[in-house]
């Protein structure tokens, strides 16, 4: 097996294994909206069931809509990654890395979509009460930090390293 797809496979299998291993703790051991301040005023574990996406996008649709909607898109969009995945060549190591963190946030969240018909979501931060930014979990960082890698690859790349259309 090469390079690019044993990283591919170590790091979105440790993704979702971390994702999942969190939410599952968090289920068992938090009653619905419970809040444990972790480090006060900025950081909190709360346990909320989100059913829409980030910052509650598509939260109050019709569920005949939201539900097919969060199966069908990450489906996709897993599909699209391996499909660009597959272009990559084994010295791309920082857009290898991304993309697989990309793709272990996307399953971790849809397996729990499927699962429970909605995401746990955990990591609250937050200033005092004023100031607070949409609960997430393990698999929406893996998304996050795969995004900024890959920002941060397309500016590192020299102009004569883009491929041509």
């Amino acid at each position: 097996m090469s390079f690019k797809y044993r990283v591919l496979f170590l790091v979105a299998g440790l993704g979702v294994v971390l994702d999942l291993w969190t939410k599952a703790l968090i289920r068992e051991n938090f009653r619905y909206g419970e809040i444990k301040e972790i480090i006060d005023p900025v950081f909190a574990l709360t346990y909320v069931r989100n059913r829409g996406a980030a910052f509650s996008f598509m939260d109050s649709a019709p569920a005949a809509i939201r539900d097919p909607f969060f199966m069908v898109v990450p489906c996709i969009a897993l599909v699209a990654i391996f499909i660009y995945f597959r272009r990559l060549h084994q010295d791309q190591k920082l857009h290898i890395v991304a993309l697989s963190l990309i793709a272990s946030g996307a399953i971790g969240n849809l397996i729990d979509r499927v699962r429970f018909g909605f995401v746990t979501d955990f990591l609250d931060l937050h200033w005092k009460e004023v100031y607070h930014w949409p609960r997430f979990n393990v698999a929406d960082s893996c998304i996050v930090v795969g995004v900024a890698l890959m920002f941060l690859y397309s500016l590192l790349q020299k102009p004569n390293e883009i491929p041509a259309k």
